[in-house]
C-alpha cells in the first residue's frame, strides 16, 4: 500500500504539471475523468490511492498555474488578478521574480495553513452560519469602498457592472464546458495581450535580480492569503477571486511583490484548508474534494492526516518545479519575436475557446475582451473586472 501511495503522489505531481502549464486543462476536468473511470481503476487499486493522486494533483496545480498566467496571459480564477502586476514585471525583465513571489506565497500559505489546521477545524463549524449571513453584505461594502475611493469612480462602477452582468449571463448558460476560461481569459489575459500587441511591447532580456519583498509585506500577504483561504475553503460560491478582493483591501498597499505573493498563496491555502472542511463539515467546495468525497464517502481523521502529509510533500516538490520551469520560460521567451508570440497565444486561446464551447465560447471570449479593452481605455484598475465573479456571489448570498 505504501508503494502505491508514493506512486499516486508522484503521478499526481506529474499530472499537476500538465494542468498547471496548459491553459484550459483544469483539476476539475481531470477529477471528473478519474471518477468516470473509477469503476475500472478500483479493480486495480483502492479509493484512498486515487484520492492521494487527486490531492497531489490539485496542490501541484496551484503552484504551476502562475506560469501561463504571467508569461502567457492565460489566467485561471485564482491567478486572474496576478496577470497585470506579473506582466509589468515581465516587461521589466523580472518575469522570474514575479513567479518567485507567487511561489513564496503558495508555499508560505500552505505551511501556515497546515500549522493552523487545529484552529481551523475547531472554528469552522461554529462560524460557518455567521459568515454565510454576512458575506454578501460584506462584499457589497468592500466593492462600494473600492469604487468610491477612485477618482474615476463612475467609470469603475460601469466596469464592475458590465463585467458583473457578463458573469451573470455566462453562469446562466447551461452545459458550458469552461465558462471561467472564456470569461477570465478575455477580461484579463486576452485584453492585456491585445494592448501589448497594439503598443508593440517587447519583452526585454530576463535578468537575475534580488527579490524586493519586505518581511513586513511577506507576513501580511501570507497571513491574509491563509485567512481568506480559510473562508474560501468552506463557503459555497465563494472562490479565490472573491477572496483576493477582500484580502487585498485588508492588507492595503503591499506593492506588486506583496500582491503577487498574496494572490499566489490564496488558491493553495484554500485547497489545503478544503481538506479540513471535508473532514469537519463533510462538504466539498471544489471539484477535487468532490471527487475525493465520491471515492471515499467520508473523509475521516486518518484520511485528513494523510492528505495533509501529501499536500506538504506535493507543495515542496511543486515549488522547486515551478522555480525551475520559470527559469526555462524566462530563458526562451525572449528568443522569439514577441509580437508573433502574442499572436500565437491569441490564436491558441481562441481555438481553445472554440474547442470547449464552440461559437458560444468565442462570443463570451470576444465580449469579455471588449470589456477589458474598455477598462484600459477608461484608465481604471482591472481589479474592478472581478465583478464578473463578485456580483454573482453577492446575489447568491443575499437573494
Amino acid at each position: 500500500m505504501l508503494l502505491e501511495l508514493f506512486l499516486a503522489l508522484f503521478l499526481g505531481i506529474l499530472c499537476g504539471i500538465v494542468t498547471g502549464l496548459v491553459p484550459g486543462i483544469h483539476v476539475n476536468l481531470v477529477s471528473v475523468l478519474l471518477i468516470s473511470f473509477s469503476a475500472v481503476l478500483l479493480t486495480y487499486t483502492s479509493p484512498i490511492v486515487l484520492a492521494v493522486f487527486i490531492i497531489s494533483l490539485a496542490i501541484t496545480h496551484t503552484f504551476l498555474d502562475a506560469i501561463p498566467s504571467i508569461y502567457l496571459g492565460a489566467p485561471t480564477e485564482a491567478q486572474a488578478l496576478n496577470v497585470l502586476p506579473g506582466h509589468r514585471l515581465l516587461l521589466k525583465g523580472l518575469g522570474h521574480n514575479a513567479i518567485m513571489y507567487t511561489v513564496i506565497g503558495a508555499l508560505g500559505s500552505l505551511l501556515l495553513s497546515l500549522l493552523l489546521f487545529p484552529l481551523f477545524i475547531f472554528t469552522m463549524d461554529k462560524i460557518s452560519p455567521l459568515v454565510n449571513q454576512i458575506i454578501g453584505y460584506l462584499l457589497i461594502a468592500i466593492m462600494m469602498y473600492m469604487i468610491l475611493k477612485e477618482k474615476k469612480w463612475l467609470q469603475c462602477l460601469v466596469v464592475f457592472l458590465l463585467s458583473g452582468a457578463l458573469g451573470l449571463l455566462v453562469f446562466s448558460i447551461p452545459n458550458l464546458e469552461q465558462p471561467l476560461f472564456h470569461l477570465l481569459s478575455g477580461l484579463f489575459g486576452f485584453s492585456i495581450l491585445v494592448e501589448s500587441l497594439r503598443q508593440k511591447s517587447v519583452i526585454p532580456k530576463q535578468k537575475s535580480a534580488p527579490l524586493s519583498l519586505s518581511k513586513k509585506n511577506l507576513v501580511k500577504s501570507v497571513s491574509a492569503a491563509s485567512g481568506m483561504g480559510f473562508i474560501a475553503a468552506f463557503l459555497p460560491g465563494f472562490g479565490s477571486g472573491q477572496a483576493a478582493i477582500i484580502a487585498t483591501n485588508a492588507v492595503g498597499d503591499v506593492g506588486d511583490e506583496g500582491f503577487l505573493t498574496l494572490v499566489g498563496g490564496l488558491n493553495t491555502a484554500s485547497m489545503a484548508i478544503s481538506i479540513a472542511a471535508a473532514y469537519v463539515l463533510q462538504k466539498a467546495r471544489n471539484g477535487a474534494i468532490v471527487a475525493v468525497n465520491e471515492l471515499l464517502g467520508v473523509v475521516g481523521f486518518k484520511e485528513m492526516i494523510l492528505f495533509m502529509g501529501v499536500a506538504l510533500v506535493a507543495g515542496g516538490v511543486a515549488a522547486l518545479l515551478t522555480i525551475y520551469l520559470s527559469k526555462v520560460f524566462a530563458k526562451y521567451i525572449v528568443k522569439v519575436n514577441y509580437s508573433r508570440l502574442i499572436m500565437g497565444i491569441l490564436i491558441f486561446i481562441t481555438l481553445l475557446a472554440f474547442y470547449f464551447d464552440g461559437f458560444i465560447g468565442l462570443t463570451i471570449l470576444l465580449t469579455a475582451t471588449a470589456i477589458g479593452l474598455v477598462t484600459s481605455a477608461f484608465g481604471v484598475g482591472k481589479n474592478h473586472l472581478m465583478g464578473c465573479l463578485i456580483l454573482p456571489v453577492i446575489l447568491y448570498f443575499i437573494l
